[in-house]
C-alpha cells in the first residue's frame, strides 16, 4: 500500500525532456523522490531511460503510488513531440510540471564564423532547443489552466547571456527560450502557473561538456565545475516556490553577474 505520509509533490505529474543526460536525470530523481509521477523523455538512449524508470518504480511506486513512463522522440520533429505528449498523457495524465530540458549543439562547437553553420543546421538547432519546448508548453498549458496550477522550467544556457563558445545556432536558440520565459510568465501569473528558467554553464558529468575539465574549471570563479544535482536543486526551488516566476537564474559558479 502507498505510504500515508505524502511528500510535497505527491500527485503531481512531471514531464522532463532530455531526461537521460546528466541534468535531466538529476531533475527526474529529485522529482520522483518528492512523490511526482514522472514522464521520462529520451532521444536515442532507450536503455538509460528504461533503467531510470525501473529504478523509480522500485523505489517509489508502492511507497507513494507514483507512476512512471518513458518515450523516445526526436525533438527536432514536431510530430514526434506531439506523440511524446500524447503518450505521457495516456499513461500518467496531463503534466502539471514541465521541464523543457532537451538541447543539442548538433556537434557544432567552437564555431569561428557564421558561415560555418548552414541555415538548415541553424533551423534544426532552433527546433530542438526552442521550438519543441514552445510546442510542449502549448500542449501542456490547457490542463494547467484548468487545474489552476502549473510549473514550467526552461533549461537555457549562459550562452544566451554571453554568446558562449558553441556557436550562433545554440546561443540564439537558448536566448529565444529566455524571451519565451518572460512572455509566458506575464501571461499566466494570475492563473497559478509559474514560468522560470535556469542557465547552466560548465556542468560536469553531462554530455554537453567539451574540453579538459581541469582547464575549464580554471575559468570559473568558484574554481570547479558545477554538478547536475546543483542545477536540479535550483529547478526544484522554482517548482516548490509559488512566489517565484519570470526569473532566469544562471547556475554557473559566478561566471555571469546578475542583478
Amino acid at each position: 500500500m502507498p505510504n500515508t505520509t505524502k511528500p510535497p509533490l505527491c500527485g503531481k505529474i512531471a514531464l522532463v525532456t532530455g531526461a537521460t543526460g546528466g541534468i535531466g536525470t538529476a531533475i527526474c530523481r529529485r522529482l520522483a523522490a518528492l512523490g511526482c509521477s514522472v514522464g521520462i523523455h529520451y532521444n536515442t538512449d532507450q536503455d538509460a531511460a528504461l533503467a531510470l524508470m525501473e529504478e523509480f518504480k522500485e523505489l517509489y511506486m508502492h511507497r507513494y503510488g507514483s507512476k512512471f513512463a518513458c518515450y523516445g522522440a526526436d525533438m527536432g520533429n514536431y510530430d514526434e513531440v506531439k506523440e511524446l505528449h500524447e503518450h505521457i498523457v495516456s499513461i500518467l495524465g496531463p503534466p502539471n510540471i514541465l521541464i523543457n530540458n532537451a538541447g543539442s549543439t548538433l556537434s557544432l562547437t567552437g564555431v569561428p564564423s557564421i558561415d560555418v553553420v548552414p541555415i538548415d543546421d541553424f533551423e534544426t538547432a532552433w527546433r530542438i532547443n526552442c521550438g519543441s519546448a514552445y510546442l510542449l508548453t502549448q500542449l501542456c498549458m490547457p490542463a494547467m489552466e484548468g487545474e489552476g496550477f502549473g510549473r514550467i522550467v526552461f533549461v537555457s544556457s549562459v550562452a544566451a547571456m554571453t554568446g558562449g563558445i558553441v556557436g550562433p545556432h545554440y546561443a540564439s536558440a537558448k536566448s529565444a527560450l529566455q524571451g519565451l520565459v518572460h512572455w509566458l510568465a506575464g501571461a499566466y501569473a494570475k492563473k497559478g502557473i509559474t514560468v522560470n528558467g535556469v542557465a547552466p554553464a560548465l556542468i560536469g558529468e553531462t554530455k554537453m561538456l567539451t574540453g579538459d575539465p581541469e582547464e575549464l574549471a580554471r575559468k570559473i570563479p568558484v574554481g570547479r565545475l558545477g554538478m547536475p544535482d546543483e542545477v536540479a536543486g535550483t529547478v526544484l526551488w522554482m517548482i516548490e516556490t509559488g512566489y517565484v516566476t519570470n526569473k532566469v537564474i544562471a547556475v554557473d559558479g559566478g561566471m555571469v553577474p546578475q542583478h
